[in-house]
């Protein structure tokens, strides 16, 4: 075996000042890998991930190694205090998904952040325990070793216990993260606490309290976070701080099996996220409708791929926002939502001679919004499993609030329903009846955890954080390669452009594209915003090589690292 290998990415600028256009960027290739790797947000996470797999552990037991230890190095959004999605493939080819989304509590109700006039009040569902919704991600983590894992959840779990004891060394992105919300973490938690120091760049943090938990949950399994002691002070901390969790709430909470939504493209087999994550369906619409064109003739990221694939994210997020939301609770047609059929007709009034008005498509009365601050990581092991994970607690840090004696940060994940339906929520994105808030519902998630096959063979593990722009970010990852025959690294390095039905503008990153691509779109009615659009997606993703082996791609838009051997 070789040695682990980390990925060093080369670029000729740095992302937040360089002025060179990206299209002039050379080409990149990420980590080579003969066996195994793990892409994720954090060196630390990647390479506890690959110990496990070293270990002759499984993709499952170094999903929740990696879940866990980004909870420990990547507290912006890794979690025990959040939740998420799986995807998975095993070496024998067989698919499912695990839905570990946050719920609302058994005390919510539709109009819990109204004031008496029906306004909304500001900062309910975003800070504080007020916005925390029952955490889902211990409980996914043990459901799915349960089902799929192999090595004792001991030897799993003791590396993440000695990473946080030993600590972790602050990035400079890490650095200016903390600079950035030091001040609404003391507002929100009223006292300092941790992360509330002035933290610089090399300094080394260690978790004591949150080895401590993680030592209790080692012990006595899933049901210390939900039944047992840790779940007694959690409730008692968020009932003191306002919140509306119960002990209940957490008793209650279980992971759920869903069927992922599966879908061609070319000679491609998608595997995406199910509802409650509009991943998957938003995925299959934008898809069906691009696959008549010939973007490959077109070229990356011309104006007429941009166009293309513009109008398709249009109608396919007028959709999200009108007939998606938990299906244990509202009926999604989707069927006829990721059937080629729907998505021709939805096309039908598309021209390459001016933009379509997103006024002018049906269901416009709503609009979607949804934390940038997630997170990714996807796993290969020597055996042929495949996971895709995107976890989060919704906002940066969540709530802000963070729980001193038990040492994690708690999600703000309730800002995801419809708190008004037609309200945009703190990302922009609007939400219909079919996402209000209910006991015990989930709420709306673009998560995108994806999967993809290549004449019936594993061939690629792709996602990214990002909110509204994960969709689109997922979706050209896989364009570059599939369609522009570009490699791993490559294909997550190169600029992206991200729509979603309202607000009615194309977002590109900076310094990106060409005067002539954005001149050319203007002058066909399209605006663009490259003002708001600093970061669209940190795409974590695998390739599998023509030769068996494999590629990471890890985005430099982060601290993300690919691991192998």
């Amino acid at each position: 075996m070789k040695k682990s290998l980390i990925v060093i990415l080369s670029l000729c600028y740095l992302f937040s000042n360089c002025k060179t256009n990206y299209l002039k960027e050379k080409n990149t290739t990420g980590v080579i890998a003969n066996t195994a790797m793990v892409v994720s947000a954090r060196q630390e996470a990647s390479q506890i991930g690959i110990t496990i797999l070293k270990k002759g552990g499984n993709a499952f037991d170094a999903m929740m190694a990696t879940e866990l230890a980004l909870a420990v190095a990547y507290p912006y959004a890794g979690n025990i205090g959040g939740g998420g999605f799986m995807v998975y493939r095993t070496q024998t080819g067989e698919i499912g998904a695990l839905d570990y989304r946050e719920k609302a509590p058994l005390s919510a109700h539709r109009d819990m952040y109204l004031d008496e006039l029906k306004n909304i009040i500001p900062g309910k569902s975003t800070k504080g325990a007020s916005a925390v919704g029952v955490p889902g991600t211990i409980a996914g983590i043990f459901e799915a070793h349960k089902k799929l894992g192999s090595l004792p959840i001991e030897q799993i779990i003791q590396p993440v216990i000695d990473l946080a004891k030993k600590g972790i060394v602050i990035t400079k992105k890490q650095e200016k993260r903390l600079q950035k919300y030091r001040d609404i973490f003391l507002e929100v938690n009223k006292d300092t606490f941790l992360l509330t120091r002035p933290w610089k760049e090399g300094d080394t943090i260690k978790y004591n309290a949150l080895a401590e938990t993680l030592t209790k949950i080692k012990k006595n399994g899933r049901d210390e976070f939900y039944k047992g002691e840790t779940a007694k002070k959690l409730a008692a901390f968020l009932q003191k701080e306002g919140g509306y969790i119960t002990e209940e709430d957490l008793a209650k909470y279980e992971a759920k099996w869903r069927k992922p939504i599966v879908f061609p493209y070319d000679d491609l087999t998608i595997i995406s996220m199910s509802p409650p994550s509009s991943g998957g369906i938003c995925l299959a619409e934008i898809m069906n409708a691009i696959e008549p064109f010939d973007l490959h003739e077109y070229g990356h990221n011309s104006a007429k791929s941009i166009q293309v694939i513009t109008e398709a994210e249009r109608r396919a997020y007028a959709d999200r926002s009108y007939f998606l939301g938990d299906p244990d609770f509202v009926s999604i047609p989707t069927k006829k939502l990721t059937s080629k059929e729907y998505t021709s007709e939805r096309m039908g009034s598309f021209s390459f001679e001016k933009a379509t008005k997103s006024s002018d498509l049906s269901h416009g009365n709503v609009e979607i919004v949804e934390s940038n601050e997630t997170t990714h990581y996807s796993i290969v092991d020597a055996f042929g499993n495949a996971v895709s994970v995107t976890t989060t607690l919704n906002g940066a840090y969540g709530a802000k609030l963070f729980t001193s004696e038990l040492g994690f940060f708690l999600n703000n994940e309730m800002d995801d329903f419809s708190s008004k339906p037609g309200e945009p929520n703190m990302f922009g994105l609007v939400g219909a009846k079919a996402n209000e808030i209910a006991p015990e519902k989930r709420m709306l998630s673009s998560m995108t955890p994806t999967i993809v096959e290549k004449n019936d063979k594993l061939w690629m593990v792709v996602g990214t954080p990002g909110g509204s722009t994960i969709i689109t970010s997922v979706l050209q990852t896989i364009l570059n390669v599939h369609e522009y025959k570009m490699g791993m690294q490559e294909a997550v390095s190169k600029p992206r452009f991200h729509h979603q039905w309202l607000p009615d503008v194309i977002k590109m990153e900076p310094n990106s594209f060409s005067n002539e691509v954005k001149s050319m779109l203007s002058e066909k009615g399209y605006s663009i915003d490259e003002t708001n659009a600093p970061v669209i997606g940190k795409v974590d993703a695998i390739l599998v090589l023509p030769n068996g082996k494999l590629e990471g791609g890890a985005d430099h838009r982060g601290d993300d690292t690919a691991i192998g051997f």
